[in-house]
């Protein structure tokens, strides 16, 4: 019988982001508030005979094991032996390589179509085993929402969802290797850390304005360095209204928290108009209940 089905994978902002040393393993400690948003990429999965075919709408990116979406899907075939293989379209919309968890919310998708299309049985925290196995933002992305997550990222902690936000994005035409921003930061680098004891407090109290008083990431003052589009970026959509902003993950997209939708709206066409960012406007999102 065929059988389709559609999931999408949402992107994630870090409303904070702190490193609290290097591990034994060769990751780096973390301790940050992650958020869901609106802005989704949607995959249309199918059973196949045994293979893994991946198509997607952006030419150029890898179709074979070397894209997360692919390994999400081998690890589920190799592990639990479903009995077939998956054909999977990809239509991308969130910017590659921005600090936006795309790869990692697909191979998030692809986790739990599989585990839809073969009706296996896992539960979330099943799946979020496997997603740490192939990259640390995969549990977060599976399971969604406001979290707190500390280890290497893997390790989650439910937060009462944020209040509603409207939120501005504009990723400039530069990518940044995750990997090189956590190499190349310097604790002494860092001018400030998150206090995430009260940001945790205000998105607990539905307090917005607070939430964006205390936005901090501790990897700008690796990725700004090289890159002075993002905090020129963060300028002027602070003069253009923004309640706050800055740059999200590793970067280089920066992201701005907007009092209404109006706001978000002029904030998103100054910055069309004035670079040659991508712009969205979009929205905080609670977890999928």
């Amino acid at each position: 019988m065929f059988v389709l089905i559609t999931i999408n994978g949402n992107a994630k902002i870090n409303l904070t982001l702190d490193i609290l040393g290097k591990r034994e393993d060769g990751y780096h400690e973390v301790a940050m508030v992650m958020q869901s948003i609106g802005l989704h990429d949607t995959l249309e999965m199918e059973k196949t005979s045994g293979e893994i075919l991946l198509d997607i709408d952006v030419p150029g990116l890898e179709v074979d094991e070397r894209n997360l979406a692919w390994k999400a899907a081998d690890l589920v075939i190799r592990r639990f032996h479903p009995g077939g293989g998956v054909h999977i379209r990809l239509t991308k919309r969130i910017p590659i390589a921005a600090g936006l968890a795309g790869g990692s919310t697909d191979a998030a998708a692809v986790l739990r179509g599989m585990n839809e299309l073969y009706d296996l049985g896992l539960e979330n925290g099943k799946l979020c085993e496997l997603g740490a196995e192939i990259g640390s933002d995969i549990p977060f992305c599976i399971m969604g929402g406001t979290m707190l997550a500390t280890g290497r990222g893997e390790v989650l902690e439910h937060l009462p969802d944020m209040p509603e936000m409207p939120v501005v994005l504009a990723k400039p035409k530069i990518s940044v290797s995750t990997a090189w921003a956590y190499q190349n930061y310097d604790a002494h680098g860092a001018q400030q850390h998150p206090d995430n004891v009260a940001i945790q407090k205000a998105i607990a109290s539905g307090d917005g304005k607070t939430v964006a008083k205390l936005l901090c990431n501790v990897l700008e003052s690796v990725t700004i360095k090289k890159y002075e589009v993002i905090s020129k970026y963060k300028q002027m959509m602070m003069e253009h209204g923004a309640l706050a902003s800055m740059m999200s993950g590793s970067g280089p997209t920066v992201f701005a928290l907007a009092e209404s939708e109006e706001r978000a709206k002029d904030i998103a066409a100054f910055m069309r108009q004035a670079t040659d960012a991508e712009v969205f406007v979009t929205k905080t999102v609670g977890r999928a209940q």
